[in-house]
């Protein structure tokens, strides 16, 4: 369960359930003959925000991907809710109630904004309802103001909420959000940011890749740190200003 202070800082405790949303073990993934990912392990429970760290290049990106079954062949373990996944097709694992938001956000350009976030269907497990588009504008002010605008004619930071507004509406409970916060202005990644809170607040798990540590330090209740394609550490919130120094070797940061 997570609590939301005036300030804007999340106090994480113990989901009451403790039920994991994702369970991965042993995966391991190529693209054609390149083998990226050797034996990547990590569980998220119901309600947690995870963020995945790492330079570029470590495997992040192709983990969010190998979730979705986009990458190529993988093998190992991948539950969703409890559900094993690793042969399903993509379609398939967006109806375990699965949303992805890849980097390059994937607006159509021909539809307005609103057209955009009207065109997704509901995909989330039975029962899921999207989430209703007068919901997405009070969370996305910019977006009610520019709903009749081209996709394409929306800022970068407006096309970023856009891609993440759209999986909402599918019903999706697994958010997979990689790098929303880079290249935005400072004012984006703070109103990407109370996003997050929000939808933690309301029992959604998300798994982040980012960069910018200092957009996912005070969002997420556990780190995964990946280099060459493993997780070479892994730690709590708690536990975040005794790793600072590790950080720093490892990321820089």
């Amino acid at each position: 369960m997570s609590t939301v202070t005036e300030q804007g800082h999340v106090t994480t405790v113990d989901t009451a359930s403790g039920e994991s949303a994702l369970e991965i073990a042993g995966l391991q993934t190529w693209y054609g003959e390149s083998h990226i990912l050797h034996g990547v392990d990590f569980s998220v429970k119901r309600g947690e925000v995870v963020t995945l760290l790492g330079r570029n290049g470590a495997g992040r990106t192709t983990t969010l991907r190998a979730i979705m079954g986009l990458t190529g062949r993988r093998t190992g373990s991948i539950r969703i809710g409890g559900r094993e996944t690793i042969h399903m097709p993509t379609y398939r694992i967006a109806h375990c109630g699965v949303g992805y938001c890849p980097e390059e956000r994937g607006i159509f350009s021909s539809l307005s904004c609103e057209e955009n976030l009207l065109l997704p269907p509901a995909i989330g497990m039975k029962g899921a309802k999207g989430m209703p588009l007068d919901e997405i504008y009070s969370m996305f002010p910019n977006l009610a103001e520019r709903r009749n605008s081209q996709g394409t004619r929306l800022s970068g930071g407006e096309q970023q909420m856009l891609a993440v507004a759209r999986i909402l509406r599918t019903g999706a409970n697994l958010l997979l959000l990689d790098e929303i916060s880079e290249g935005l202005a400072p004012v984006i990644v703070q109103t990407l940011a109370r996003m997050i809170i929000t939808l933690k607040s309301r029992g959604y798990t998300i798994v982040m890749v980012e960069q910018n540590f200092r957009f996912a330090a005070p969002l997420a209740d556990r780190f995964y740190v990946m280099e060459h394609g493993r997780i070479v550490e892994r730690f709590g919130i708690a536990e975040l200003e005794g790793k600072m120094p590790v950080l720093h070797d490892l990321l820089g940061v």
